[in-house]
């Protein structure tokens, strides 16, 4: 039997095609799928071959009101391995975000940023 992979994760946010074009900049990604969702919304399928995110959107614009870490259920942050750790954090400051929480422990070196909508993504590199 084989190990199980991930295909994909599900996320809200205000504008998906904004952070489509944002994962397709940083990540070299590109928009899989793109449809019509639940209450009468939009999701745009981001990624690779093997994987995506859906990135989400019904029009809502109610801001997060807990905090995900204390919050059962929450999704903390989405990790994303890249090979140029630094090549990808000069992509994250040209594109107005702000790096956070650099780490160089095993197994890899990372740093943190949240995008437009608050969504910690974490980008790791085993370089």
């Amino acid at each position: 039997m084989s190990e199980a992979m991930l295909e994909h994760v599900n996320v809200t946010v205000k504008d998906p095609d904004a952070t489509a074009e944002m994962l397709n900049q940083l990540f070299g990604w590109h928009v899989r799928w793109r449809g019509d969702a639940k209450y009468q919304g939009t999701t745009l399928h981001v990624g690779g071959a093997d994987s995506y995110i859906a990135v989400y959107s019904s029009g809502g614009n109610d801001p997060v009101n807990f905090d995900r870490y204390k919050t059962p259920g929450s999704m903390n942050h989405i990790g994303v391995v890249v090979e140029d750790l630094d090549a990808v954090e000069a992509k994250v400051k040209a594109l107005g975000f702000t790096p956070h929480n650099h780490g160089d422990y095993e197994p890899g070196k990372r740093f943190y940023f949240d995008d437009a909508d608050g969504i910690e993504i974490e980008v790791i590199s085993y370089v």
